[in-house]
């Protein structure tokens, strides 16, 4: 048989429909920093702001920066029982780069993830619970920092009864959110019925379009309970904490960049900061570019500006941010993965990794 077919019922896709994605978004990155940059202020006044920076605060960047890149493996090593810190370190590094690099490249990662824990002797189960897990806390995070962010910034700003039942509405989403996460979790037939629910709800939002009916929730959900369940009961806290930590070290990385550059608490707060970062990293949920690439500045320089920033000051701080958070862990995985490419010591025939009870094994 020939190694590429046509999918049944259609054509294979062109070649130039295959190039069209990176095409776009070569044009959205190039759009972005050759003209939106130099429209929104002058590249003279932005290098000007961050030569500006002490000895010292560069010194605290870098020490922000590394501590950034540190916290994510505490989750990794919080979902995955029996996976050490260095091998969370290369894998999550190496996972990163390629996110960052490559048109589509949070699957390619995900793959990469599976060959390296594979190669460590760890189950494709395990390593498939400590994606799921991972993810769904990464997402909860990214979902819940812009409504804790909405309520800090309703209670510490000037009191209203406005900004008060918004703050309010806001961390009652949250905790309702969570309180079905905890329904889902507490048994099988709370997760069945979250599962049923979820698909009439998807059925109703379906049917003005024509769309047929959503089935095999409550089987999905049954299931996500029975392989994380064990898993989330005895460790739920620390990868909510290594998780928030993960989050808000990233949010320190860009609040000293910030300060550094000159954009005064007066003119930005921290409540305000907070809502531009915590909106701007929702964005990178829609891959258009390889790690949210100039959609993530945009957002982070118009927010911060209308949030009362100077313009240039505002620019350097989110380039100094991007080159610290996005261009830094792009060697660093690229080392990680020829790393390991080439090392065999930490090599296990599959399986073969300690087992745990926190996991069902499969393969």
């Amino acid at each position: 048989m020939s190694g590429a077919t046509a999918p049944a019922g259609g054509r294979a896709p062109r070649p130039w429909s295959r190039a069209l994605g990176p095409l776009l978004s070569a044009g959205l990155v190039v759009a972005v920093f050759a003209w939106f940059l130099p429209q929104f202020t002058s590249l003279s006044q932005v290098w000007a702001a961050i030569a500006g920076m002490t000895w010292v605060e560069v010194v605290a960047l870098l020490l922000a920066a590394g501590w950034n890149l540190a916290t994510y493996q505490f989750v990794v090593v919080a979902t995955t029982p029996g996976l050490t810190l260095r091998q969370a370190t290369v894998a999550t590094e190496a996972a990163t780069a390629v996110s960052n690099t490559v048109v589509g490249g949070a699957a390619v990662a995900v793959g990469l993830t599976y060959a390296m824990n594979s190669s460590w002797g760890f189950s494709r189960s395990r390593t498939s619970v400590a994606l799921l897990v991972a993810g769904l806390w990464n997402n909860f995070a990214k979902l819940g920092l812009p409504v804790l962010a909405l309520a800090l910034l309703a209670f510490s700003a000037p009191p209203s009864a406005g900004r008060w039942v918004a703050g309010l509405v806001a961390l009652g989403a949250l905790g309702a959110t969570v309180a079905l996460l905890g329904g889902v979790l507490r048994s099988a037939t709370g997760a069945a019925r979250f599962g049923h629910a979820a698909a009439r709800a998807a059925t109703a939002a379906r049917r003005p379009f024509g769309r047929g009916p959503v089935e095999g929730w409550d089987r999905a959900t049954t299931k996500f309970r029975e392989r994380t369940v064990l898993l989330l009961r005895a460790r739920w806290h620390w990868i909510t904490l290594a998780t928030l930590v993960s989050h808000l070290s990233l949010f320190l990385l860009l609040l000293l960049s910030l300060r550094f550059t000159g954009v005064s608490a007066d003119q930005v707060g921290v409540a305000e900061a907070l809502v531009v970062f915590s909106s701007a990293r929702l964005l990178t949920a829609v891959p258009l570019t390889p790690g949210g690439l100039g959609v993530v500045e945009v957002a982070l320089i118009a927010g911060l500006a209308a949030a009362g920033g100077p313009r240039a000051p505002v620019a350097a701080a989110v380039l100094l941010f991007r080159a610290l958070s996005y261009v830094l862990p792009i060697p660093l995985g690229l080392g990680c993965y020829l790393f390991w490419r080439h090392n065999r010591s930490w090599r296990r025939e599959p399986g073969a990794a300690p087992r745990t009870d926190l996991v069902p094994e499969a393969a």
